[in-house]
């Protein structure tokens, strides 16, 4: 079982860089952060951008992986996405995991002032996005035409530091979706059902992802695909190390090969105790045998 830490882009660089350094120093074997432009209780907090923090991370570190959770379409062109992609690549030396969702119908769905659009939509373009992302980054000249997007002649030169490319991590949590991990990912995730009224009907949600998932990738003629949950969906598991150890246990059983916590804010959301994670980061080695 790996174990990675989640870090919301929330504070300047002068602090935020201390934070990156410890989630490596403590070992954890990867390190996320949000791809939004503001995010859902937080959109009046400060929030900087993805790439340009995850690049900045990269410089402070030189083992961990570091990865988008979850990059979407609502407010990105597969074409200067790509380039940025690439570039954070070869900047990290080939650290780069990219988690990509359909996105949602929230501030980035609004913020460009585009007209909504309908699930089927969103999960057409979604296919589309990733379609094209991946022509964008294993081929130096791409051109395309499609329902959503349109690239011509564009150059992705010298490519991906990782050869095809970095791996995908296709978040989803309906068939569409899961097909396409299936079919296009290295990787699944899934921060199970929001909606969920408490932590066990969660969990008996996440189940229920995980056998459908088995089953379409069996479809599929796949399987063995890394499995990344995020835990904190339904409850903050990081109030105690023996709520983040139950929660690695009951993923490992159900299939997932990877769990994601979050770093503990001083309020609000994930509210927590850095005294916590300090004692999660010394079980670490024990978590990953659960």
């Amino acid at each position: 079982m790996r174990i990675g830490i989640e870090i919301l882009p929330q504070q300047r660089w002068r602090e935020g860089a201390e934070l990156w350094r410890r989630a490596e120093g403590m070992g954890f074997d990867h390190a996320w952060t949000f791809d939004h432009l503001a995010w859902r209780s937080l959109v009046d907090e400060p929030w900087f951008a993805t790439v340009p923090t995850l690049t900045a991370a990269a410089t402070v570190t030189s083992t961990i992986r570091l990865g988008t959770w979850v990059a979407s379409p609502n407010y990105r062109h597969p074409v200067t996405f790509a380039k940025e992609l690439m570039s954070l690549d070869d900047v990290s030396g080939g650290r780069v995991l990219l988690g990509v969702g359909s996105g949602g119908t929230g501030v980035d769905a609004d913020v460009l002032g585009l007209p909504r659009l309908t699930g089927p939509q969103r999960q057409r373009r979604f296919a589309e996005f990733v379609e094209l992302l991946d022509l964008l980054l294993t081929q130096d000249r791409t051109t395309w035409s499609g329902e959503y997007f349109t690239a011509v002649d564009a150059r992705m030169i010298p490519g991906s530091t990782q050869r095809p490319r970095m791996p995908f991590v296709v978040a989803a949590n309906g068939p569409r979706g899961m097909a396409l991990a299936a079919r296009s990912g290295e990787g699944w995730a899934t921060v199970g059902d929001g909606a969920a009224a408490d932590e066990s009907q969660w969990w008996q949600g996440v189940a229920r992802l995980a056998s459908r998932f088995a089953e379409i990738e069996a479809e599929h003629g796949r399987s063995g695909k890394p499995r990344y949950l995020d835990v904190d969906t339904a409850a903050y598991t990081l109030d105690s190390v023996d709520h983040v150890e139950d929660s690695v246990g009951r993923a490992r059983e159900l299939g997932f090969t990877d769990v994601l916590v979050h770093w503990p804010r001083e309020s609000g959301v994930f509210a927590g105790s850095e005294a916590v994670l300090d004692a999660l980061a010394e079980r670490l080695p024990d978590l990953r045998a659960v």
